[in-house]
């Protein structure tokens, strides 16, 4: 089956993103791309798609092969053939012109599974094979080399008669010598290193959440167990950006603390590149009906003792094993209740509940927290010090949270409730209630204790509150000040 135009349609998209100044000089393809015939098939004229791969050494160097019928020094790359899509052609080339195989790949951080280059270029007519004069528009795709060593070349007798590896300065296309030279600004220096990250959320009692996969074609590990996450994209800051960002696309409900980076797990891709993934360790104890899970057929508590009988992502048995041997259980996991049900009227939507800390020094200013800059809720806005009920009371989940997340001492006794915002944050969004409490007294000063949530804690006059405040922490600071017992927003 061909590649589709769907699919080279976003692709050049996606390029366009990173170079619009190049849509005039790609006119051709837009042509080619709104025409009738297979945009990647060799016998469209006046020009077609093709694919090639940039191969990056750790020396930063690109393999650039010699082409027999004209040659020249080129990447390896030419037509599409039956390949899922351009990226694949692209690999699929390199194989048969190098014998370099895609587990000896993987994706680089700078460019992931986008194009790095876009050429555009004239081919002479071959009488030979009845092939008039046209063009290629060259898709160009980066990858370096996963293994330590050079894998060893077997080139294509038919068409390739030698190789050599190129410093970027002396690449010989000019428009990807451009390109690599100034990605190196980035970070381009052929070390291999994750773009993938996977969340080991666990309970602290032994148990571990999985995720069930959908049973599909064409995706990772289809129909297996396997951990929460994916891979990396452009405008993720970092792989604990893409982790955050990940976990809120395919379970908004589930909101681990702790995230922590713990291992660095090989995988290999659809395609069958390389696929290093770092792996971060979290805890949450909710039931998994309350996860929202957006993505997959259902998430699950399992032990380590139900491994076995389960069909799971390759290698994922043993890192649990592994981290269990290295955190055993702190006793009995705490009771998990599903969301409401038949238990409630029709129309019942679970709330979630959280607790929320109003707390003022001796000269009237608040006590707010700067929120982790790739934190999945309020990146860089200023909060209370708050967190969510689980199987407890209110007060006693602000004490606990007071404690675990800024070393602050409160008695449940000097604690009174002062505000309630009723609000949702989207159509599609969980309603939630926020309970804003304030403590006449506390011990302790502010300490920055779970600093993957909050960055730094600091007093604030109510009337002089810094720009980036979470909106619904502004009204419920503004509705303590003037008496208002209750707040409502987004309704």
């Amino acid at each position: 089956m061909p590649i589709t135009r769907s699919h080279i349609r976003a692709t050049l998209d996606s390029y366009l993103t990173r170079h619009p100044h190049e849509r005039e000089s790609l006119a051709g393809l837009f042509a080619l791309m709104d025409g009738p015939d297979d945009p990647s098939h060799r016998t469209t004229l006046p020009g077609h798609v093709t694919c090639s791969a940039v191969v990056i050494d750790r020396d930063r160097r690109v393999l650039h092969i010699v082409h027999k019928a004209t040659g020249l020094l080129l990447t390896p790359g030419g037509h599409a053939e039956a390949d899922r899509s351009l990226l694949a052609a692209a690999l699929r080339e390199v194989s048969e012109e190098t014998g370099i195989q895609p587990g000896d790949l993987c994706l680089t951080p700078q460019f992931l599974g986008a194009p790095v280059d876009i050429d555009v270029h004239g081919i002479d007519a071959n009488p030979a094979k009845g092939e008039p004069s046209h063009q290629h528009f060259d898709f160009r795709f980066a990858f370096y080399v996963s293994t330590e060593q050079l894998p060893p070349l077997r080139l294509q007798d038919e068409e390739v008669s030698g190789a050599q590896w190129l410093a970027f300065a002396d690449v010989r296309s000019p428009t990807l010598r451009a390109k690599l030279l100034d990605a190196q600004v980035e970070g381009l220096d052929g070390q291999p290193e994750p773009v993938n990250a996977s969340a080991l959320v666990h309970d602290g009692f032994g148990n571990y959440l999985l995720h069930l996969r959908d049973l599909r074609e064409g995706i990772w590990a289809p129909g297996v167990f396997a951990l929460l996450g994916g891979g990396r994209e452009r405008g993720d800051r970092c792989l604990e950006a893409t982790m955050r960002r990940e976990l809120a696309e395919e379970a908004p409900g589930l909101q681990p603390v702790g995230l922590t980076p713990y291992a660095v797990e090989e995988a290999k891709s659809v395609d069958g590149l390389a696929v290093p993934i770092k792996v971060y360790t979290a805890r949450w104890s909710g039931h998994p009906d309350t996860a929202d899970l957006q993505e997959g057929v259902l998430l699950q508590w399992f032990t380590t003792d139900m491994l076995d009988r389960l069909p799971l992502s390759p290698g994922l048995g043993d890192l649990i094993r592994r981290h269990a041997a290295e955190h055993p259980p702190a006793g009995s996991p705490p009771d998990r209740l599903r969301p409401l049900h038949e238990e409630a009227p029709a129309g019942t939507e679970l709330h979630i509940v959280g607790v929320h800390l109003h707390l003022q020094d001796d000269q009237g200013r608040i006590l707010l927290g700067l929120r982790h800059p790739e934190s999945a809720f309020a990146p860089d806005e200023w909060h209370f010090l708050a967190g969510h009920c689980e199987r407890e009371a209110a007060i006693s989940c602000l004490v606990r949270e007071a404690q675990e997340e800024a070393g602050l001492i409160v008695d449940p006794d000097d604690v009174e409730l002062v505000h309630v915002v009723h609000h949702v944050d989207s159509p599609t969004a969980r309603a939630r209630i926020a309970l804003v409490f304030q403590a006449r007294a506390w011990s302790g000063t502010p300490q920055l204790l779970e600093p993957d949530r909050c960055v730094a804690w600091r007093w604030f006059s109510p009337q002089d509150l810094p720009a980036k405040v979470v909106p619904y922490t502004r009204l419920a600071i503004e509705g303590i000040g003037a008496g208002r017992p209750y707040t409502q927003t987004g309704w």
